[in-house]
């Protein structure tokens, strides 16, 4: 059973699916498209996953779910050690914490800045706070990204690959243009062909 990729338009598992790209995996990509008003996933995804939430893979019979989880399992099971460091090795400790400070800290004041935004005058007292949260989650991901534009090391990782989401979004921001060199590495990014292939499967 080829492996098979739940990916809801314009979220998180466009990663997953230009790790596939990068790994040359084959893979099944099963599509589901968000409500035009609510903007929320279909029900249909719960019928997969009881919160109904994309990335999901399916691999040999196993549903496995969260985008970092994820990107090590592929890796590790399929990876032959590439785009992540040696095990046991200092880098390998950078990466694993690089692959979860995607979700687990940098996504967290983007998504707070958007849920907030929709309370109006609501929402202002929260606004500064939130804004310090963005500058100062960006400006370390600016600072400890690497001469050779990677977040570890001088090629490509997951934990490039996890961060990709965040920071495209982050130099998007009104105050992108104070992270010149996160701007660089998201150009890259985007230049790349398995990133390229990845973006017209999941958004073609």
């Amino acid at each position: 059973m080829a492996i098979r990729v739940h990916h809801l338009n314009k979220s998180r598992s466009q990663r997953i699916v230009w790790l596939l790209e990068e790994l040359g995996l084959p893979y099944e990509l099963v599509r589901y498209q968000r409500d035009a008003v609510t903007n929320f996933a279909p029900p249909e995804l719960k019928a997969i996953h009881p919160l109904g939430k994309s990335p999901l893979l399916e691999d040999d019979g196993v549903l496995i779910e969260e985008s970092g989880a994820i990107v090590q399992y592929l890796l590790d099971r399929y990876g032959k050690g590439a785009l992540q460091p040696a095990p046991g090795t200092p880098a390998a400790l950078r990466h694993l914490q690089l692959l979860h400070f995607a979700e687990g800290s940098a996504m967290i004041p983007l998504l707070l800045r958007i849920y907030v935004s929709r309370l109006g005058d609501g929402g202002v007292p929260l606004h500064g706070r939130i804004d310090s949260e963005v500058t100062n989650h960006f400006d370390y991901l600016e600072s400890i990204l690497e001469p050779s534009g990677y977040f570890i090391g001088d090629s490509l990782t997951g934990a490039d690959i996890m961060l990709s989401f965040p920071v495209g979004i982050a130099v998007k921001q009104p105050e992108g243009s104070r992270w010149p060199r996160l701007q660089a590495f998201t150009a890259a990014i985007e230049a790349r062909p398995a990133w390229q292939k990845a973006m017209a499967a999941t958004e073609g």
